[in-house]
């Protein structure tokens, strides 16, 4: 099962018996079986018809219509019963701050022990980089997580441990491609454009897929509440930040599958890819996504996508049952 992509404008997406075909100009670019596909995300202006919906809805299908850009700006799901216990706990357990710091020290020491990760295996192959001081940084502010009372304070820990992470990632970056540190609304320079890219993409999956579950997406424990934001899933994107997106950006940019003609420059602003490099992208990002390796904790075969549910699950789990909530530590 995978996504599909469709960011050929002009294109049109439609169904023949149990398939989906998108057409431009008369001519099939693609032909696919719905039973092949778990969500279809559409950039721009690329059309659909109301019989493709209706297949897409008999399948369990998804889909999200996004900006050329990847901005999400709407989804269509089929109806489907919605798990109001989960909810009701869920919001009871927002009121219970020690569940709260809980589950926020976890995700916030997940986010300190993957970049450090990810940081220590670039090392290895390129010590001339110095990147131990960003390392030992991170480290010690991992150490003071356990000692936070506060929401507050954790998110002034994660804060700074991004910080400390991004000096450090701006060295990781071996291609002449400009990072000068983490910057969006709107990404400045192509490393910030990738990077945007590919959290928001993960945000929209985990965000879908906590919403499937029963959740309500918007009410998370460490990031607070804020109108149209769904906090919950800003909270599980975290410990797939550094070991999912960076890596892929680290990949396209120091193996040179992305160079400098692949974006252009808005005239409002930021930086983005452009069409034919977009495609190139999701080939990667989708092999990323479902390339399997073993689970750390349960040594069994999984993928980031499938690992996007089973941490949704992990909450579902501590929010019902025990109060706890165990991230996900890479070890590949």
């Amino acid at each position: 099962m995978a996504h599909l992509y469709l960011t050929e404008q002009g294109a049109v997406l439609r169904k023949t018996g149990d398939r989906l075909i998108v057409l431009k100009d008369d001519r099939i670019l693609l032909d696919v079986p719905c039973n092949k596909i778990d969500a279809v995300l559409i950039f721009g202006n690329v059309q659909f018809t109301t019989q493709a919906v209706h297949e897409l809805f008999e399948h369990g299908i998804e889909m999200a219509i996004l900006s050329q850009r990847g901005r999400l700006l709407g989804q269509l799901t089929s109806p489907a019963t919605k798990n109001i216990e989960l909810r009701l706990a869920q919001f009871k357990r927002y009121f219970d701050h020690g569940f709260r710091l809980r589950v926020g020290k976890s995700i916030v020491q997940a986010k300190a022990e993957n970049s450090v990760r990810i940081m220590r295996s670039f090392s290895t192959n390129h010590p001339e980089k110095g990147l131990e001081t960003e390392i030992n940084n991170i480290c010690a502010l991992a150490k003071s997580i356990p000692a936070a009372e506060t929401i507050p304070a954790l998110l002034g820990i994660e804060g700074s441990v991004a910080r400390h992470y991004f000096q450090g990632f701006s060295r990781m970056i071996l291609s002449d491609l400009p990072f000068d540190g983490r910057r969006k609304r709107p990404p400045p320079d192509p490393v910030n454009a990738l990077l945007s890219f590919s959290y928001t993409l993960v945000f929209n999956e985990i965000s879908s897929l906590l919403d499937g579950l029963g959740f309500d997406p918007f009410l998370g424990y460490l990031h607070e509440p804020d109108y149209g934001r769904p906090s919950l899933a800003s909270d599980l994107i975290e410990e797939f930040r550094a070991i999912l997106c960076d890596r892929l950006t680290l990949y396209l940019v120091n193996n040179r599958i992305l160079q400098t003609g692949d974006f252009y420059s808005n005239p409002k602003g930021g930086v983005y890819l452009n069409q034919e490099a977009m495609k190139r992208y999701f080939a990667e990002y989708e092999h990323f996504l479902t390339r399997e390796f073993r689970h750390p904790v349960t040594n069994e075969t999984t993928s980031f996508r499938r690992c996007f549910r089973l941490q949704a699950e992990e909450m579902a789990r501590g929010v019902r049952e025990d109060g706890l909530y165990r991230p996900l530590l890479f070890t590949d």
